[in-house]
């Protein structure tokens, strides 16, 4: 039974609600996402974000209604394709990808599926009977009988990532009660405010950002300053040389100004500035042994207030 026209209706109409009400967009995949699973994830954006779920003949001619008011939505369109769905939210994005990507449960081996990451099965006692010893050896697996059941001897990868499960290695997993896969809500896109990026944007640390646009701008000012182009870069840098030409100016000339005044003063008399500067000297010299011999009496009334004067057997 197909979709009723009432129906579309207020789904078009929930769409742009939520187009008109949120900034940024997941654009996320629901591959083998069971419908309870589906209701924890709607629970735990509860107040965060809002899940949307549509047949992508539906989103892509709802989106193509509103991209005569909003053409930005465009960017959305290339990515409406397999089993996706969206997650509409005004919240921090790394906060609320952590949040999708939170629920995920294990799943056993189905034969045929994609091995999302290499498979192994585990060195130690199977507890099963001797019986099955055929088994394990099709597989590869190597075995021993100890204390009449089957043990295994060492860790054995039994299905590359990216390589589908057979049905040998699916039974095999299954036997031994492992669970190699998880499910659940994976980002695929990122729509927010007008501009669409993948989620390993959001891996960017800040602290990585704030270097990288600080090397920009240094990069940026030693080019003005290398061309004498003046930019907000370098105009600071281009202050502070020409103060510096001024001085060399006003020192190399009759000319003085405030600033070159007591550079010149320094100059015409080295040693008044040499006797105005041992005082500082000295003084920072002398300070570290009276800490040192500051401390060292301290320790030593500490060490008479121990032990009142007299001693352990008095």
């Amino acid at each position: 039974m197909g979709i009723t026209r009432a129906t579309k209706e207020a789904w078009f109409a929930k769409l742009n609600e939520l187009l008109d009400t949120y900034p940024s967009i997941f654009i996320v995949n629901v591959d083998n996402v069971s419908s309870q699973q589906m209701h924890q994830i709607r629970q735990s954006l509860r107040g965060v974000g809002t899940v949307l779920m549509g047949k992508n003949t539906m989103v892509r001619r709802a989106l193509r209604l509103v991209l005569a008011e909003k053409p930005e939505y465009e960017r959305l369109l290339p990515h409406v394709k397999g089993n996706i769905g969206f997650v509409f939210t005004s919240g921090d994005l790394k906060d609320v990808r952590t949040a999708i990507l939170a629920n995920r449960v294990a799943a056993p081996a189905r034969a045929g599926a994609y091995a999302p990451a290499d498979i192994y099965v585990p060195a130690g006692n199977t507890g099963m009977e001797p019986g099955k010893t055929s088994f394990f050896q099709a597989l590869g697996v190597p075995t021993k009988i100890a204390r009449g059941t089957i043990e295994i001897v060492s860790d054995v990868k039994v299905v590359e990532a990216g390589s589908r499960v057979g049905t040998s290695e699916a039974t095999l997993l299954n036997m031994l009660n492992i669970s190699p896969f998880t499910y659940g809500m994976t980002v695929l896109q990122i729509y927010d405010r007008g501009q669409s990026f993948g989620p390993e944007v959001l891996d960017v640390s800040e602290d990585t950002l704030v270097d990288r646009f600080t090397l920009g701008i240094k990069q940026i000012a030693s080019i003005s300053l290398a061309l004498n182009y003046p930019t907000i870069a370098s105009v600071t840098h281009s202050l502070v040389n020409a103060y510096k030409n001024l001085i060399a100016v006003s020192l190399a000339t009759d000319f003085e100004f405030e600033g070159s005044a007591k550079a010149k003063e320094y100059l015409a008399n080295p040693e008044a500035f040499a006797a105005a500067a041992a005082p500082v000297a000295a003084a920072a010299s002398s300070d570290a042994p009276a800490a040192a011999a500051a401390e060292e009496k301290k320790e030593e009334e500490e060490e008479s207030d121990d032990d009142m004067g007299f001693g352990l057997f008095d």
